[in-house]
């Protein structure tokens, strides 16, 4: 695959993430409420921050081991979050990833993409298994999951470590994994 994947869905298309698209990251990103859903995006978000994770997308997908794609909406290709996997290529598994601002939560457009990224896994990527994790207090994420018929395989006490401005300021969230099998996508 040498040219950048485009997946399209019924209202979405994920693509390469552009430099275009660094005021949306920022802007989006820097929601605080997106930064408590997430595991590790920083706090607050700035222009680097979007810079150093478009370059880690363009070298993951030089490198085949991690596809990040934007997600837009296919009717204004405008920016609205993105989604990836991180490709463990000696085990042929992948941790998917992915985060919507939250003026688009509640549609349905996580779901559609994660359908789409999980199909691009298992057909494209020819992986085995395809995971996701999410911490315990953002239910939400868990239902998109649930909703593409991932399999609740482990919960996680006290995991990660969230990291604060200082030292007192860190707290340790609870994780929840999905996952779902090569077998379990072809019998869907």
């Amino acid at each position: 695959m040498d040219q950048f994947p485009i997946l399209k869905t019924k209202r979405l298309i994920l693509d390469q993430i552009k430099p275009s698209d660094i005021p949306n990251i920022v802007a989006y990103a820097g929601n605080i409420k997106i930064v408590e859903n997430t595991r590790s995006m920083p706090y607050p978000y700035h222009e680097e921050d979007a810079i150093s994770w478009m370059h880690v997308a363009n070298s993951g997908f030089k490198a085949k081991d991690n596809y990040m794609f934007a997600i837009r909406f296919s009717d204004t290709l405008s920016f609205i979050g993105g989604i990836g996997l991180t490709i463990d290529q000696e085990n042929n598994r992948a941790e998917l990833g992915y985060w919507l601002a939250e003026d688009f939560w509640n549609m349905g457009l996580t779901t559609e993409a994660v359908k789409a990224i999980i199909k691009f896994g298992f057909e494209e990527l020819k992986l085995n298994k395809i995971f996701a994790v999410y911490l315990t207090s953002n239910e939400a994420s868990g239902k998109v999951m649930i909703k593409n018929r991932m399999v609740k395989e482990a919960e996680f006490k006290d995991h990660d470590v969230k990291r604060g401005h200082t030292i007192e300021d860190n707290i340790y969230v609870s994780l929840t994994q999905y996952r779902m099998t090569r077998s379990e996508y072809e019998s869907l």
